[in-house]
């Protein structure tokens, strides 16, 4: 299972700059809204995109999507995972808890 990342953790890496966010939703959910800085990147575009997008295997990448329940965060990780990343973690509590606490979107 992937490691997971508190929201102050995470707030505290976008801040630094030091991680990419990767959201697992895409589409019109990432046109609506999404982390600071965060990438598109769907499970079905990761072992064709990934490459491009997340060219340092070694460098911090966190996933999220919608919340606790939403399982496209996880598969992101795993096929990033497969694919030979080494320090993906996943913000399990996603968006929905990123926007309950009050804390910015794009």
């Amino acid at each position: 299972m992937t490691a997971l990342i508190t929201r102050d953790e995470l707030l505290a890496e976008i801040k630094a700059g030091t991680v990419t966010v990767v959201d697992a939703l895409g589409g019109e959910y990432y046109a609506k809204q999404h982390l600071p800085g965060a990438i598109a990147l769907v499970e079905a575009d990761v072992d064709r995109l990934a490459p491009t997008l997340l060219p340092d295997r070694t460098a911090p990448i966190v996933t999220y999507c919608s919340n606790q329940a939403c399982p496209n965060s996880q598969r992101v990780a795993d096929r990033l995972t497969a694919l030979g990343y080494t320090n993906v973690r996943k913000y399990a509590g996603g968006i929905e808890d990123w926007v309950s606490a009050g804390l910015p979107v794009e």
